[in-house]
This record gives C-alpha cells, sequence and structure tokens, in this order.
C-alpha cells in the first residue's frame, strides 16, 4: 500500500501533464521512499526504468541498453549500445512524438563511473530540450553528490532541471498511516522510536505492543535495524569511524562543538566539518535560540530518530544484546523512554502548530518556528521555551510541551507566562501541549486570560 507523498506525485502530474521536455531531480537519503514515489508516479505511463549499480561504465552501458531495448521491444535483449550518448540519443528520438519516461535510479552510481555522462545529458537537453516530450528523472542518494554535481552552479547540468524534490522523512502526521492498530500513545512511540523513513516504519508491526517491536527491532542482532545506522554511514561517508565517534558523543549529552570536539579528541575545524556533512544528510540538526544566530550559543542534536533512538540505548547494551539478553537490555531502557520522548513530543507539537497555520487555525500568523533557552537576567538561571514564534514584532506566541502521565497544572501556565516576560511583544499568545490534558485549576486560569490554547494529545491524532 503507498502512503503519503501527495505533493510530489501532484507536482510530477502538472510536470508531465505539460507534454513538453522535463528534467527532474529527485534526491534524498537512502530508505526514505524515493524510489516508491517514482513507482507510484510512472503507474500506467510508458517508461523506461534503469537502475545504476556500484560498477564500471561498461556494465551500467550494458544495463541501460537492456532497459532501453526491452521497452522497444517487450522481450529481453541481448546487444548493447556503444556508448551512453548513443543510448539517450536513442531515448531522445523515442519521445519525439509520443511523452516518454526516463527513471535513471542512483544516477551517482552511474555518473561516477562515467565521467563525461553529465557533459553528454548537457549536451543533449540542449539540442533536444525545445522539440523532445521526453520526462527525465535522474534520482540518487547521494545527497552531497546530488547537490553539488547535479544542483551545483558549477555543475554540467546546472539550470536543466525544470524541477526538483528533496525527499524527506514523513512527519509523525503521515508516519502514522502505518500504525492502524497501535493506540495514540504507541503512534507518538513508534514515530520517536523509528523517525518518518518508511523504510524503518516498515519494520514496527502495528499488531504487537512497543514493547515487542523494540525487542524485536534494536534488540535484535538478526533484524535490518540493529546494523542499519552503522551501514548508513558507510554508504555515505568515507571515514565512518569519525562520524559514529561525534553522532555518539551528541547522543551523550555534548551538545556544543568544543564538547564534541574534546569528547572525539579531534580539533573543532575537524569536527565541524563532519558535523556539517551529518547536517546535510538529516542526521544532525544545528540549532541556535529562536530569533538569534549567536555561534558562540550554536549546539547540535541528533535529528533522525532512529539515530538518535539508537545511539542513546544500543551502544551502552551491545555485550547484553549480543548475548541474547533481550529482557534485561529492555528493563534498562524502558525507566528512561518518558523522558526520551520528551524532545521528541516537542516535535511534534512544533509539526502540529504548523498544520494549524497552514489550516488557517492557529491563533497567530507566524513566520517561523524554534526552541529559545538563554540566561534570565533577574535570577541569573537558565531559562528554556520549548516552542516560540513571532508574527512581527508586536506578537509571539509561547508554548510548553508536557510529555508526563499526570495533568498539566496551573503551575506550568504560570511559569510559561513569566518566561514569556522576557520578550517584549504586546501580543502573546500562549499554547500548551499535554500528554494526558490539564487540571481544572490550569482550564480556568486559561479561560480567564482569553490568550491561551491547551491541547491534548489526543486532539492532534484524530
Amino acid at each position: 500500500m503507498f502512503i503519503g507523498r501527495e505533493t510530489e506525485l501532484e507536482h510530477m502530474s502538472k510536470l508531465y501533464n505539460s507534454n513538453k521536455f522535463e528534467f527532474v531531480v529527485m534526491y534524498g537519503r537512502r530508505r526514505v521512499g524515493k524510489t516508491a514515489i517514482i513507482n507510484e508516479f510512472t503507474q500506467g505511463k510508458p517508461a523506461i526504468f534503469f537502475t545504476g549499480v556500484e560498477t564500471n561504465e561498461k556494465q551500467n552501458l550494458e544495463n541501460f541498453s537492456k532497459s532501453i531495448l526491452e521497452f522497444v521491444t517487450k522481450k529481453p535483449a541481448n546487444t548493447s549500445f556503444d556508448s551512453f550518448q548513443t543510448a539517450l540519443e536513442f531515448v531522445f528520438d523515442l519521445a519525439k512524438e509520443e511523452r516518454l519516461i526516463l527513471v535513471i535510479d542512483e544516477y551517482p552510481y552511474v555518473a561516477r563511473a562515467s565521467k563525461s555522462l553529465a557533459s553528454t545529458l548537457q549536451l543533449l537537453i540542449d539540442k533536444n530540450k525545445d522539440t523532445s516530450k521526453l520526462f527525465l528523472i535522474l534520482c540518487g542518494s547521494s545527497m552531497s553528490y546530488m547537490e553539488d554535481q547535479v544542483l551545483a552552479y558549477k555543475a554540467p547540468l546546472f539550470g536543466r532541471r525544470t524541477a526538483q524534490f528533496k525527499v524527506l522523512p514523513f512527519e509523525f502526521r503521515d508516519a502514522c498511516k502505518y500504525f492502524n492498530e497501535l493506540s495514540n500513545e504507541d503512534k507518538a512511540l513508534a514515530y520517536g522510536i523509528v523517525g518518518g523513513t518508511p523504510q524503518y516504519l516498515l519494520q514496527l508491526n502495528d499488531k504487537l505492543s512497543m514493547e515487542d517491536n523494540i525487542k524485536n527491532t534494536y534488540l535484535n542482532p538478526t533484524s535490518s535495524i540493529y546494523e542499519e545506522p552503522q551501514n548508513l554511514l558507510k554508504q555515505e561517508v568515507r571515514e565512518p569511524a569519525i562520524y559514529n565517534a561525534i553522532i555518539a558523543a551528541i547522543a551523550a549529552g555534548y551538545t556544543k562543538m568544543s564538547e564534541i570536539s574534546t569528547k572525539v579528541g579531534e580539533d573543532t575545524s575537524v569536527c565541524a566539518t563532519y558535523i556539517k556533512n551529518l547536517v546535510s544528510l538529516g542526521i544532525v540538526k544545528r540549532e541556535t535560540p529562536f530569533g538569534e544566530d549567536s555561534a558562540r550559543k550554536t549546539i547540535y542534536s541528533i535529528e533522525d530518530n532512529m539515530f538518535r533512538f539508537w545511539y542513546r540505548f544500543v551502544p551502552e547494551n551491545t555485550s547484553i544484546i549480543s548475548r541474547g539478553a533481550t529482557e534485561l537490555a529492555y528493563s534498562r531502557i524502558q525507566p528512561h523512554l518518558s523522558d526520551y520522548m520528551g524532545s521528541i513530543f516537542e516535535e511534534i507539537c512544533k509539526q502540529y502548530l504548523w498544520t494549524l497555520l497552514l489550516t488557517g487555525k492557529c491563533a497567530i500568523n507566524f513566520t517561523d518556528l524554534g526552541r529559545w533557552w538563554g540566561t534570565n537576567p533577574k535570577t541569573r538561571q537558565q531559562v528554556e521555551i520549548d516552542i516560540m514564534g513571532t508574527a512581527d514584532k508586536n506578537t509571539a506566541l509561547f508554548a510548553e510541551c508536557k510529555w508526563t502521565t499526570e495533568k498539566v497544572d496551573l503551575g506550568v501556565l504560570e511559569d510559561l507566562e513569566g518566561k514569556s516576560m522576557l520578550f517584549h511583544f504586546p501580543n502573546k499568545h500562549y499554547y500548551l501541549f499535554a500528554k494526558n490534558g490539564f487540571t481544572k485549576g490550569c482550564m480556568d486560569k486559561a479561560n480567564q486570560m482569553k490568550n491561551v490554547t491547551l491541547i491534548s494529545y489526543e486532539d492532534m491524532v484524530q
């Protein structure tokens, strides 16, 4: 069953219906569902589908030739074009009168083996774009290659694309569509442990408890997820050991560049380069307090939930997991799950606020959201606001998110109101998000203030 990606499919359909030459670049991390989108899009349409492999130019050319000739003859082909240019010219000729899709999946594998391929494509696109009905899709999982060698200003293909899609993991709302049988609380936990990458979502069984799912995936050495972070790093980067050490340091709570550098044992300049790559891969995120851009206040956290959960719980339990002590490993993890879900719930609430904004239901027409932290000048204590957003210089929203078994009480609202006094916005609106609802005192105060919205988690997953 195909889930989500309505926006991507809608845009691709509009391009397809133009009936003129189109060149789509699609890229994103492995397992994120790029090929699934293309398969869904090409259903019922004339398409040549070729997937590059990590081999030499000759082998890829033979495979490409077979894909083309089998499309034309509808039967296996044993002959081959003498070059990629000849093969591509043949495809462009096929698309002169009728719409035809050409998909080159895992393009970086092909282009690395055939150094002239990008220039050949540039030449043929420039020659045929005004007369061809070809719908060309280049797809790749190597984020750095696609951005530097296909989309970048100095790349041969720069300026030729008519659209590009950076395919990202699902947000919480779409991820929930994989788990019809799970309780609402378990849907959040499922998102928290594997994130929104489709291939990881498919590893969970919504007919089992989340305890059993965690045991079957992260605590099972034979599962596909157990070694996934290590395997992914090996595929994406040249020195996985240093990347691994950096991610482990961040997961352990070393969030500033200087702290990470000391923990890893590398110069900050070295760590900065590696962290920049991890950010581009969507594994790590860089944060500054909302509304500020001070390098001194920059912190780093793990953005991808699968990586976040794995590095938080698996390495420290590797020895007992490898010995089959699944129950013991889970008993060490379970007490920390509620605390782990705190930052996950903040992200879910942030996504929910964006949904409210885009549907015209948000109390504040904000332009951006983020987390804020800093020092209260009066108390000289550190203060943190889970979510903050501004509409203009006069209007802001402040939000607190509580993933706790207790109902959120009046003190939480009063504390958020107090923290908001650090900012001089005449118009303020407060959002409180709660896993298990609110006390009567909190609800009465919210009604009295008139600028407070209380949202229970159950209301967010309806």
